[in-house]
């Protein structure tokens, strides 16, 4: 569909990519990476023609149609969101019209006439086009592209211009997907999604019948949706097969390979010259002499490119807290009428990382900005442990900000041991590099100053981290930073994030908040779906006429021999390990449980004696999910192998 080459690009003096050989066929699933900066948005912006080529050429198939989405900046107004994604069709309203006009035309013409021919004929070819485009479900498809992006029902009487930019986005977004073009160009598609939105987009992605090319820093989503990785790196482009994972491991070996191929080429370059210097001046191997010289001519150098740089970085260790940072009893909040959270508690330990789960509007930054003591409780008790102290990141923490102070001189401040070269080192994580860091914050954009302040909260000590999607603005290499920090990290951290790597590789416990209620589920994000799962199970188990008619059985020679679904062998270890970690916490709730009764048999005070028995009182109710956690693990385990 699209053929690019010889293509380059260049800004003043910095090259982002030359000598860029590139066909795009019409089934194409591609993942453009590469870091900040490397020209990944303006390769986009050439390939649906917002951008010239300063040199090399670029060809189109003939009839190709494109549909690109940038990162943000569009803005609709005028029509309500549905009537917005409907206007996607005027091709075919514009043919409904054209047929109803050539049954008036029909039954006014004469049968046996000629015109009455050409207009017969007219008319079976529109009327097949408009079957051809399955123009009358065209509103259910606008249902469910609305209501797999998020969109409420409620919400599609609403003019478009009421939305903020995220919500802006996401309809043009539908925009797209309805209409279906033969190349959809995504520059990150999933920053205004929440999780929910971001896994009917994958599905949607993985059935979408032509191609598309996507920039993107989930590395869960780019593994899911592209069969085709397009690198950008060093002014180059970087072709590999497969996923993001897939990705990963060939470029690895693939740099292995390369530093094999160079020492090698290496050895026999240092031999051909040996025999040149040794032998040059003998008569008798002068033919040799110049055999060699014209191999070391014709040789093409193997070029090693420099490696991309990996900055590690770590929390200042906070000083530790109580063993209980923060427990809510019978919480709830309201705005006005609206109840967002009813009777909600739970209880947060030292050293859990807690991801907030559900969707859009579900009440995930309120029940953040209420631990944080942002937003006050209507009712129900709220209390912090011994010795903890929060530190609160919101979306907009930037407007916390100093704006006249540049960004290194504001990070020296709240520095207390950080060096010049490991504070720039920890901007640049964050894509602040060169003169940027003398910027003052000011001039930054709202997402750059997000960026900045989640630099700024990895230099201060606090050791109950609330971070409200601090995923966002980041690209893979200041997320890994990030994720690497609060792994070691050994505070405490609740987040909010839709980034499902970041998700499933931090999280120790999820809070699903849902209903105006908070469900907690141990581990990460994929034993909560597993759980989840389970969950469906057994509710399709007790209501059984709720649940899809069976399959057609085989006939009975067929059915003699069942055949049993073979498990993946690392699920089945998995599944091990959390039954081994559940019986560990089962052991630990229950040694617990007999020194909180051994302090209640020796009296101190009431008030005591009222803490240690609502403990008590906790751990036991703990104590009864984590056995039935442990029993429904087990059996799953026993039917797996």
């Amino acid at each position: 569909m699209i053929q690019l080459t010889g293509a380059a690009k260049r800004y003043g003096p910095k090259v982002l990519f030359e000598n860029l050989d590139w066909l795009i066929t019409s089934h194409d699933r591609c993942g453009l990476v590469g870091a900040n900066g490397s020209g990944k948005t303006t390769l986009l912006r050439v390939l649906c023609g917002q951008e010239s080529l300063d040199s090399g050429s670029i060809v189109f198939t003939k009839g190709v149609s494109l549909g690109y989405l940038p990162q943000d900046g569009l803005t609709l107004s005028g029509r309500s969101v549905f009537a917005e994604c409907m206007s996607v069709f005027a091709e075919v309203h514009a043919l409904e019209k054209e047929l109803e006009e050539l049954m008036r035309s029909l039954s006014a013409l004469d049968p046996a006439s000629v015109e009455y021919r050409l207009v017969a004929e007219r008319f079976h070819r529109v009327q097949n086009e408009i079957h051809t485009r399955d123009a009358y479900a065209l509103e259910a498809q606008v249902g469910m592209v609305l209501g797999g992006l998020g969109f409420p029902r409620q919400e599609w009487t609403r003019r478009t211009e009421e939305f903020s930019g995220g919500w802006q986005m996401r309809i043009a977004l539908a925009k797209l997907l309805l209409e279906k073009p033969n190349l959809l160009l995504l520059d990150e598609p999933t920053n205004h999604l929440d999780l929910e939105a971001r896994n009917w987009l994958e599905g949607y992605l993985k059935d979408y019948p032509y191609a598309f090319v996507l920039v993107s820093h989930d590395r869960f989503f780019l593994d899911v949706t592209v069969t085709k990785i397009v690198e950008l790196w060093n002014r180059r482009a970087y072709f590999y097969a497969g996923n993001y994972s897939q990705y990963v491991e060939q470029k690895e070996q693939r740099r292995a390979q390369l530093i094999a191929a160079h020492r090698n080429q290496q050895e026999r370059i240092q031999q051909l010259e040996a025999f040149i210097h040794r032998f040059r001046y003998q008569a008798t191997k002068a033919k040799q002499v110049q055999s060699r010289i014209k191999e070391l001519e014709r040789m093409e150098r193997i070029e090693i490119p420099p490696e991309e740089e990996t900055i590690h970085f770590q929390f200042p260790q906070p000083a530790p807290s109580g063993r209980v940072v923060a427990e809510f009893k019978n919480v709830s909040k309201r705005y006005g009428d609206k109840e967002v959270l009813r009777n909600v508690h739970f209880v947060i330990e030292r050293g859990d990382r807690v991801a907030l789960v559900g969707v859009n509007g579900a009440g995930k930054s309120t029940l953040i900005k209420l631990l944080a003591g942002v937003e006050p409780l209507s009712s129900g008790e709220y209390r912090l442990g011994h010795n903890v102290q929060p530190d609160y990141f919101a979306q907009d923490q930037y407007k916390e900000l100093n704006p006249d102070v540049t960004l290194f001189d504001d990070l020296s401040s709240i520095s207390e041991s950080a060096t010049s070269t490991q504070l720039r080192s920890l901007l640049g994580c964050f894509r602040f590099t060169e003169d940027d860091v003398f910027k003052r914050i000011g001039v930054l954009s709202g997402g750059e100053r997000n960026r900045y302040a989640l630099a700024r909260m990895l230099l201060r000590p606090a050791n109950f981290l609330l971070l409200d999607e601090p995923t966002n603005h980041l690209d893979m290499k200041a997320k890994d930073v990030l994720l690497e920090a609060i792994a070691n990290f050994t505070g405490t951290v609740v987040f909010v994030s839709h980034d499902r790597y970041f998700i499933d590789k931090l999280a120790s416990k999820i809070f699903e908040v849902a209903d105006g209620g908070v469900r907690v589920y141990p581990g990460n994000y994929e034993d909560y779906l597993w759980r989840k799962q389970q969950e469906q199970e057994q509710a399709e188990e007790a209501n059984p006429e709720k649940t899809p008619p069976p399959p057609v059985q085989p006939a009975p020679e067929e059915s003699i021999a069942p055949k049993r679904k073979r498990v993946n062998p690392l699920v089945v270890e998995r599944m091990r390990e959390r039954v081994a970690d559940l019986e560990e916490r089962v052991a630990r709730v229950e040694a617990e449980i007999a020194e909180t009764e051994r302090q209640l048999a020796t009296f101190q005070s009431a008030a005591e004696t009222m803490r240690l028995t609502s403990l008590l009182d906790l751990r036991r109710r703990e104590l009864e999910g984590l056995l039935s956690e442990w029993e429904e693990a087990s059996a799953a385990l026993e039917a797996a192998i």
